[in-house]
């Protein structure tokens, strides 16, 4: 979706977007053409200004049929503005309509970003193998002209644009399927990121022998598909910030849960299993799209898990690159083995102070927390709170879990260090609790479980159903109120 800034309306346009607030339409139709025609239509419509509410007229004029639609943006909140930007892209989508035009009225230069961002994110769709996709179907809207007073615009654009960027190939990764997606060629996807001036670093099986990651290495010893470290630094401090925050993302980019395999039904939505790994990488394209003055590396462990002969097995001991010992009990608790060293990788290797880990990892989560928030476990209850505000203002929402010495007690285990699976009550937390085991003293960290929000099996405000790239606008929103000089 292509965006422009506008300071008057065009001479010439087909559809038009105008915005009301609650119980406003009086205001927002005065002295435009036709008003009389678009109050009767938002009664029509019951419009009363809520939030992503829309009311549309048609009518022809000089032989040309026009649109004008009433998009209600609610209280005038920053999420207002965002629900109207999307609604009316979702609702010219497919339309036979190639150009909007949306006045901004006096909105704020904020509310104007939030339309602009909203409509961009809102119009991604995959249809790659669409090859059948009825004419009806096929998205039409290319253009969002937005007028506004604010000549600064073009200018903050720039910086969310690199965002929605990220967004998107985010959603690109989580989309693709698990032929065309695995740990080498999600590496070679992200050589794009090298254009905008991320350092790669990549680690093959041998250097994570090496290094002894044996817990990562046992995951994918069973696929055919190699696993591999991706290592993306972005320093747009140059050199000032010696210390990185650190991103650790999980990348199962498929899971059939190894010998403990999952059922049949609903396997194919493994894989977005990797839905972490995608949004470090897409919040790495982000940061450095947008030039954040930020010392950041991003780690995605990327791995396959498959069930042949030379597949882990529950009962197995592997060592991890701590030292401590992990009896598996159930190869399908694989990803906070893939995290475990990923986690000491880069706390040997870069020494943080902060670090931040994102995984698809658990369906307690979901049960817990159904689709509404990503579950957050921390060790530092000021890194807790600023990831918090920074997911409730980009709108990737969190919601802070517990964790305590009475559920790390559920993963002793009788023969090795720790076992890879507590009981079935608190499985997200036991799962945390695993994790937190391979967090060094004096390092703030936090688990993000992602598992019911990487994936929408219906729309939502600024996605379509399927991938929605959750954690992108969430970490660089983290980064920027607290990372940047």
């Amino acid at each position: 979706m292509n965006v422009t800034f506008l300071s008057a309306l065009p001479e010439t346009w087909t559809s038009l977007a105008l915005l009301a607030g609650k119980d406003g339409v009086a205001a927002a139709t005065a002295d435009r053409p036709h008003a009389e025609g678009l109050d009767a239509a938002a009664r029509l419509a019951r419009f009363d200004g809520e939030a992503g509410s829309i009311a549309e007229n048609v009518f022809a004029e000089g032989g040309v049929a026009r649109r004008i639609l009433l998009a209600g943006v609610g209280a005038g909140g920053a999420e207002d503005y965002e629900k109207a930007g999307a609604a009316l892209v979702a609702r010219l989508l497919t339309s036979g309509e190639t150009k909007l035009v949306i006045d901004a009225g006096d909105a704020s230069l904020d509310a104007v970003m939030c339309l602009a961002s909203a409509a961009v994110l809102r119009g991604w769709r995959q249809d790659r193998w669409r090859t059948r996709l009825p004419e009806k179907q096929k998205p039409t809207l290319t253009d969002v002209a937005i007028v506004t007073s604010h000549g600064r615009a073009k200018d903050g654009w720039t910086n969310v644009k690199a965002v929605t960027e990220g967004v998107a190939f985010t959603r690109e990764l989580v989309t693709e399927p698990p032929n065309l997606l695995y740990p080498e060629s999600f590496v070679e996807r992200c050589g794009r990121l090298a254009d905008a001036g991320v350092d790669i670093q990549v680690l093959d099986e041998g250097a994570m022998e090496a290094a002894g990651m044996g817990a990562l290495l046992g995951v994918g010893q069973g696929s055919a598909r190699a696993s591999r470290l991706l290592v993306l630094r972005w320093d747009g401090t140059k050199g000032a910030a010696k210390t990185p925050v650190v991103f650790v993302g999980k990348g199962v980019t498929f899971d059939t849960g190894g010998i403990s395999l999952k059922p049949g039904p609903g396997m194919e939505d493994m894989k977005w299993d990797m839905g972490g790994a995608g949004a470090v990488a897409g919040a790495m394209l982000a940061l450095a799209g947008r030039k954040a003055k930020a010392h950041v590396v991003g780690v995605c462990a990327l791995v396959e898990n498959m069930p042949d002969g030379n597949a882990q097995r529950p009962g197995d001991i592997v060592t991890s690159m701590s030292g401590q010992t992990i009896e598996i009990l159930n190869t399908d608790a694989e990803g906070r083995l893939i995290l475990c060293d990923a986690l000491t990788w880069a706390q040997k290797n870069l020494s943080p102070k902060v670090i931040v880990d994102l995984a698809t990892l658990t369906g307690a989560m979901v049960i817990s927390l159904g689709h509404e928030y990503g579950g957050m476990f921390a060790n530092d209850d000021g890194l807790a709170a600023q990831l918090n505000a920074a997911g409730a203002a980009a709108g990737d929402p969190l919601w802070r879990m517990p964790l305590g010495d009475a559920y790390n007690k559920l993963i002793d285990s009788q023969i090795a260090d720790m076992k890879n699976v507590g009981p079935r009550e608190g499985g997200s937390i036991t799962a945390a609790q695993f994790l937190q085991r391979f967090i060094e003293d004096g390092v703030k960290w936090a688990h993000l479980d992602i598992a019911g929000m990487a994936w929408a099996a219906k729309a939502g405000a600024v996605w379509e159903k399927g991938a929605t790239g959750y954690g992108v606008r969430l970490l660089d929103r983290f980064v920027a109120d607290n990372h940047e000089e």
